[in-house]
């Protein structure tokens, strides 16, 4: 499984890329995306809004099972990746890059710190 060292994780199977700029960008994790299989329609609830962490802020159906996404911090959702629109399967195939979901303006970037490392992440899955 791949899972970039650079971003964070969460015991939800998201992961979260710190912008530099108070946003992050999320989506979830090659691991998440191999146990769901094909996935064939995103949606996203809050654009706009604000949502607390670990709040839901849409779900994403697979062939088999849909699943809630949930927010990694507290923050408002500014943008949500409108090519997932018609090609939901960007997040199997590049669930770090062209698979995206949302970015959010966090309303306290110190929830950062309680997300997990790619190596802490590892060893939840393992």
């Amino acid at each position: 499984m791949n899972h970039p060292k650079e971003l964070k994780y969460t015991r939800e199977h998201e992961w979260v890329r710190d912008n530099g700029d108070g946003t992050v960008t999320v989506g979830i994790t090659d691991f998440a995306q191999s146990e769901l299989g094909d996935i064939v329609f995103v949606e996203i609830d809050k654009l706009g809004e604000s949502v607390e962490k670990n709040s839901a802020f849409g779900t994403v159906e697979a062939v088999k099972t849909v699943s809630e996404l949930f927010m990694p911090v507290s923050g408002e959702i500014q943008k949500w990746n409108e090519s997932l629109e018609d090609e939901p399967e960007l997040i199997n195939n590049d669930p770090y890059d062209k698979g995206w979901m949302i970015t959010i303006k966090m309303s306290d970037s110190s929830e950062l710190n309680d997300l997990l490392t790619a190596e802490d992440y590892e060893q939840i899955i393992a």
